[in-house]
């Protein structure tokens, strides 16, 4: 079984989705029971949107269930060393244009490229994943392969 990294924000944010989406359940319920009563379910669309609104509502249900039961939680600010790994905050400069780049490295569920957090499993992390600083790291990007020199590892 495949464990799922991820900080403990996430964890507790996963959970409290989970919360709320098992206490929806019952108003969806009752939506179906009042979409019932309007007669043929046939060509009832209220009926045929809150059994859809169930399906999904339960697909989220075991989706999180899942992730949070393969939970792996790590806490950055626990961890250290010269080595990329999951939490590390790591600035980069690309050789070929100079550009400097900074990404924290998070679990799947956490990625978000406009804040700089990029999942430990894109191609990216995985190629610093191991490496320190001073190390030039090739990444094969869909624009093409690009050289970065990780230029600090930072745990916050």
């Amino acid at each position: 079984m495949e464990r799922v990294p991820m900080t403990p924000a996430c964890h507790v944010g996963m959970k409290q989705e989970l919360e709320r989406r098992k206490a929806e359940r019952p108003n969806i319920s009752k939506s179906i029971e009042v979409a019932r009563e309007h007669g043929d379910l046939k060509e009832n669309a209220e009926y045929h949107a809150a059994k859809e609104q169930q399906g999904l509502n339960e697909a989220h249900i075991n989706d999180l269930e899942d992730k949070l039961s393969r939970a792996e939680v790590i806490d950055p600010k626990t961890l250290g060393g010269d080595r990329v790994k999951f939490g590390a905050t790591v600035e980069l400069e690309d050789i070929e244009s100079g550009k400097k780049l900074v990404y924290v490295l998070l679990g799947p569920e956490e990625s978000d490229l406009a804040k700089g957090h990029i999942s430990v499993t894109s191609p990216v992390a995985q190629a610093l994943i191991g490496h320190e600083v001073g190390d030039e790291v090739r990444v094969k990007a869909p624009g093409g392969l690009r050289t970065l020199e990780i230029v600090d590892v930072r745990w916050e």
